[in-house]
């Protein structure tokens, strides 16, 4: 694997791979000294031309906790508010000899164009409306923490599933380890022939949600909207909000962030004990190192503090 540009680049074994590095990884974590040496020397550089909290910050440690150097730039305040193209950006970053370049951008398939003008590995840190393969690997990850196998599992993805990259790399790798996947929200925001495009079904109601094992609920992305796609969000959360009363005790809770309490999600939920959304974040550390680690150590890194290759999830020992 020499970049991750997105989830249908990858197969089982593969995702299967990740995951189970990113179990060897949390292992690390649980130490004193959380750190190894296996990026020393090396240099990631995170550019980021979209506002980011978690994905951003995730990325940054996980570099730091395998010894990288880390450069990260912000489209404010750099050339690139100044009027300088991807491209040229992409050239000043790479006469620095950086061994990745994870990158969010508002343009899908920008990951794919930089991978083209740089010999860095690249990473899909979001692009547009089309994927964020990180956020879906991390996902998985989670939920194989609390299963010991996601095959015939019914994951339901509800809300803004038209401008959701998540909701479309997650469809993908929650299909590829074997879940049934059904994407739900109104009809305005759910993409016609997306159900044969992802491999999954569609629903247009929470009819049939209390099926699920895992409800996965998306941000409402007003940002991302041209046009007025529903009649306003309190009618929204009317017809989709997880709540109380659609949350049954046995389904677990997920969701990206950043949350819009009392739109796609109440709070009791938020703060109930089936809600995984801060483990989600935890993972996402793990999982992100891990994703680093396979890229890059065996790349020119030969101090290697070499990590255990786990069993997969779900394994005996």
């Amino acid at each position: 694997m020499q970049h991750l540009l997105g989830i249908e680049d990858l197969d089982r074994e593969q995702i299967e791979r990740i995951l189970a590095r990113a179990e060897g990884l949390a292992e690390v974590g649980r130490r004193d000294i959380k750190k190894v040496p296996t990026l020393r020397g090396r240099t990631v550089v995170n550019l980021f031309l979209e506002p980011s909290t978690r994905t951003l910050s995730s990325f940054e440690l996980a570099a730091k906790r395998l010894s990288a150097d880390v450069v990260s730039i912000k489209a404010q305040g750099s050339s690139v508010e100044k009027g300088e193209s991807l491209k040229d950006t992409v050239a000043t970053l790479t006469a620095y000899d950086p061994a990745a370049i994870v990158i969010r951008s508002a343009q899908a398939g920008a990951s794919r164009l930089v991978a083209q003008w740089t010999d860095a590995s690249v990473i899909n840190a979001g692009d547009g409306k089309h994927e964020h393969p990180s956020q879906a690997l991390l996902d998985v990850y989670t939920l194989r923490r609390h299963f010991d196998s996601l095959d015939g599992r019914k994951i339901w993805i509800v809300g803004d599933v038209a401008h959701s990259r998540v909701a479309r790399s997650c469809a993908l790798a929650f299909g590829k380890v074997g879940a049934e996947v059904t994407l739900c929200g109104p009809p305005t925001l759910l993409p016609r022939e997306i159900d044969r495009a992802l491999g999954c079904e569609t629903a247009d109601s929470l009819e049939g949600i209390e099926q699920a094992d895992v409800i996965y609920a998306l941000r409402m992305q007003k940002e991302r909207m041209s046009q007025s796609l529903i009649p306003s969000l309190r009618e929204y959360a009317a017809e989709y909000q997880i709540d109380s009363r659609r949350l049954l005790p046995r389904q677990l809770l997920m969701h990206p962030g950043p949350v819009n309490r009392g739109v796609e999600l109440s709070s009791e939920v938020i703060d109930s004990p089936q809600s995984l959304i801060t483990e989600q974040v935890e993972s996402g550390l793990f999982v992100r190192m891990a994703i680093l680690y396979e890229l890059l150590a065996g790349k020119g890194s030969d101090d290697s503090e070499p990590v255990s290759e786990p069993p997969r999830i779900g394994q005996p020992a």
